[in-house]
């Protein structure tokens, strides 16, 4: 069997801020991103969340609710980020980290973040924040024959 690989990350908050770090490995180098990596077996998605937030970022974070995710059949990825909230202010890079920063909806650098996945997920939470409700997304992400993609957004109620 060929089957997807599963990325869990978590969309991390400080008050109106969210955790960003800035890549240190390829792909997409030097761009930003929120905590996420591939799971590893034997643990949840929840735990991965927690896992890639602290090996990311070396931030203690406490996972809340499932908030979006993203298919990606075209290179047989499913992303599963969760919303959550910083334990403390304690956060440093990690190993795949060059920078870790909170930052602002005005302060995310739109043109320079890593994966659609991420900033499609973005604008998602900052429109919610503003509105004070959090429904779970599901977007599919799909890529046919070099032309951009193409986005579909399904909130599920």
């Amino acid at each position: 069997y060929h089957n997807p690989k599963v990325v869990a990350g978590c969309i991390a908050r400080w008050e109106d801020k969210v955790l960003m770090c800035r890549r240190a490995i390829e792909p997409r180098q030097g761009l930003w991103t929120v905590p996420a990596g591939f799971m590893e077996n034997g643990e949840t998605t929840y735990e991965g969340a927690m896992r890639e937030t602290l090996e990311e970022a070396n931030a203690r974070v406490a996972v809340d609710d499932l908030y979006v995710t993203v298919n990606l059949p075209h290179i047989n990825q499913v992303y599963m980020l969760f919303r959550g909230r910083l334990l403390d202010l304690d956060f440093s890079p990690g190993a795949e980290s060059l920078e870790v920063d909170l930052m602002g909806e005005q302060d995310i650098p739109w043109d320079r973040l890593a994966f659609p996945t991420v900033s499609e997920a973005l604008k998602l939470y900052f429109a919610d924040s503003a509105r004070g409700s959090y429904p779970v997304h599901m977007l599919d992400i799909v890529r046919q024959g070099g032309v951009p993609p193409s986005y579909l957004v399904r909130t599920i109620s």
